[in-house]
């Protein structure tokens, strides 16, 4: 990817660009948020899929939410220092791109070296891709009772991106990588993060 300063001109920024490949440690667990808090997904429904496609997918900016969210789990608040964590969030918002190795938003699983296609599911497992349907009870404030039906992808999964940092002077790619090293560890990808979705590095170039 190649990022010019302005329409028309030649000057490119100067720019680290990675190749990177995280393999699941624990099962994924997914929970695709419908778009509004009245629609009901059936446990198949809350998986991502590339659009127009049946290739079971992570979005990019899934990934981005783990390094960069201030409200939900991400790597930094979790990892580091509560007073600068927002900082830290924040400068990798600014300068890091991250998208999937076809340039689009949509981060291909992958299994055995081939992108993993979902079938037919039944009543609680899908047999080509292995999504088995997980059942839980959450409890909400009050102790009140709130059933959970979720798609999870047994292991081995796999997945490929491509890292952009810009250079600056905020964030630098080691504090990027350790980052995804050591919250991969902590955290993971997808739903019900550190009980599932674990991770590690296994390609970073």
């Amino acid at each position: 990817m190649s990022i010019t300063v302005s329409q028309g001109s030649d000057t490119q920024l100067n720019q680290i660009e990675r190749t990177v490949e995280v393999t699941g440690i624990r099962p994924i667990m997914f929970d695709r948020y419908a778009g509004d808090n009245d629609t009901q997904l059936q446990w198949h429904e809350k998986i991502y899929l590339k659009p127009g496609t049946n290739t079971l997918c992570l979005p990019c900016t899934n990934i981005n939410s783990f390094f960069t969210a201030h409200n939900t789990p991400s790597a930094p608040k979790r990892l580091r220092d509560k007073r600068k964590f927002k900082d830290i969030c924040n400068a990798i918002q600014s300068f890091m791109i991250l998208e999937a190795m076809d340039g689009s938003d949509y981060c291909d699983f992958v299994r055995d070296g081939e992108s993993i296609e979902v079938g037919e599911f039944g009543e609680d497992r899908d047999e080509l891709s292995g999504l088995y349907l997980d059942r839980r009870v959450a409890r909400l404030d009050k102790g009140i009772p709130n059933p959970k039906q979720r798609a999870v992808l047994p292991l081995p999964w796999s997945i490929q991106f491509r890292v952009i940092i810009l250079r600056n002077t905020s964030i630098k790619e080691a504090e990027i990588r350790n980052l995804l090293i050591e919250g991969g560890l902590a955290i993971g990808f997808g739903t019900y993060r550190g009980s599932f979705g674990k991770f590690t590095v296994s390609r970073w170039e």
